[in-house]
């Protein structure tokens, strides 16, 4: 166990633990890599259903997967049974996909005892470990209140801030055709391109397998692909999901000062007044 992520063993000796609360953060629709399709429903034995769609995004805001409201967030998490002494342990059924953005919600939030299963529902399974055929139900709220904390989360406007500013480094976790403007958008009305001087990391680099790559191979992985002066690093992607597969390995390597571009690509190429730059076919 490290300050963000535990593995299938640590979570088998302390699935039964006092105050321990296990979240199913997996989405009903993924983008930007192949989802593993389940015969029949699975989860791990003690999964609570987060419903992290329904629940903690922001359905008033204009952006696709905005992040919650400080009382939203409260309400949904009490809602889940989760105490200000919880240890919280969140997982995906794509291995490593919705979970870091659900961890990520969390810390922004002020909750600190939050970690996600590396690997998730898939190296759990390939592991031949126990599963359920269905949620459990939280037996009574919580008492957790979110306390937000700056610096983990910006909009477009801060974004077009850092492109006069030494030191900030802006990282894309889309895959290279969508990066270069070669490959069609997925969703309707959003310019094909990427955000001036960003760079294009596709998130499935940091990853083996289901889970993360060790934390020796991801220090050396961001030391070859990020420039040495790097100070703060802005992740962005799709629509605020995958950027955060990155930012968690980002801050498994040793980085410090990272931030979710919320709105990501559907906000900015949505709008037609922020530039883009796009390779030529």
């Amino acid at each position: 166990m490290n300050n963000i992520t535990v593995s299938t063993a640590w979570l088998v000796e302390h699935l039964d633990d006092t105050n321990f609360i296990l979240l199913d953060a997996s989405m009903e629709v993924v983008l930007g890599k192949e989802p593993l399709v389940y015969e029949q429903f699975r989860c791990i034995p003690n999964a609570i259903n987060m419903q992290l769609e329904q629940d903690f995004f922001d359905h008033h805001s204009s952006m696709s997967h905005a992040m919650p409201t400080v009382d939203q967030f409260t309400q949904s998490a009490q809602q889940l049974g989760i105490n200000q002494d919880s240890v919280v342990v969140i997982y995906d059924n794509q291995g490593m996909y919705s979970a870091p953005r659900a961890w990520w919600t969390f810390k922004t939030m002020g909750f600190d005892k939050v970690y996600i299963l590396d690997g998730g529902l898939p190296q759990w399974m390939a592991e031949n470990l126990p599963t359920a055929d269905q949620y459990i139900t939280p037996i009574k709220l919580g008492n957790v209140t979110a306390t937000p904390q700056n610096g983990g989360v910006c909009n477009s406007h801060m974004v077009l801030c850092t492109f006069d500013k030494q030191g900030v480094t802006i990282i894309d976790a889309r895959a290279e055709g969508r990066f270069n403007g070669l490959a069609p958008e997925p969703r309707a009305g959003v310019r094909s391109g990427h955000i001036p001087g960003s760079v294009n990391l596709p998130f499935a680099n940091v990853l083996d397998g289901y889970r993360l790559k060790s934390p020796m191979a991801l220090t050396t992985f961001f030391k070859h692909t990020i420039n040495d002066d790097a100070e703060q690093l802005i992740f962005s992607c799709g629509s605020g999901i995958t950027a955060c597969i990155l930012l968690v390995a980002a801050k498994v390597s040793g980085a410090q000062n990272v931030m979710l571009y919320d709105g990501s690509w559907a906000e900015w190429g949505a709008n037609e007044t922020l530039p883009i730059t796009r390779l030529k076919p």
